[in-house]
């Protein structure tokens, strides 16, 4: 529980960031201003920033002003590599030869919070041909239509780059 004013006012700044950056993106995804679909709209921001504050998110350090200026760097990072890995999945599965190699691949993280582990197993999921399969702790295990597709994921560059996005 917050203990001074500072707190509280940082804890409502918090609140406050992330309802606007929720009506923006319902604003800028649905394209339709039907009256409706604002109410809904603005009752979905509510719940979630409501769900959120209940949850304690906005007394932690998961939506610091430094991790959300790194995000937009990686964000531009893992869709080069979402287009590059969509060119090679379609390149191997138009193949004649499909040269698929199905692998299951195990792999220990840097990332030490469970939102850093939560943000490595979706944009591996992201990736086209790479799919996160369990995480337990720090382990991941991973399956990938390539041998090649696998090691890179086991190479670290994903799991170095979600475990910097934290650093002080």
């Amino acid at each position: 529980m917050p203990r001074d004013g500072s707190d509280r006012r940082l804890i409502a700044v918090r609140m406050v960031v992330m309802a606007v950056l929720l009506v923006a993106a319902w604003l800028l995804w649905s394209g339709l201003f039907k009256p409706l679909l604002l109410v809904l709209g603005a009752l979905s921001v509510v719940l979630v920033v409501y769900l959120a504050q209940r949850m304690r998110l906005f007394e932690n350090d998961v939506l610091s002003l430094r991790f959300a200026l790194r995000l937009p760097r990686f964000w531009g990072w893992l869709a080069r590599e979402i287009v590059r890995s969509s060119v090679d999945v379609s390149r191997i599965v138009l193949s004649p030869r499909l040269p698929i190699s199905p692998t299951v691949a195990e792999f220990d993280s840097r990332c030490e919070h469970p939102v850093d582990r939560a943000t490595l197993g979706n944009s591996i999921t992201l990736t086209p041909g790479t799919l996160t399969l369990r995480i337990d702790g720090g382990h991941f295990v991973v399956h990938a239509l390539t041998e090649s597709g696998a090691q890179e994921i086991v190479g670290g560059e994903m799991d170095r780059r979600v475990s910097r996005l934290r650093e002080r």
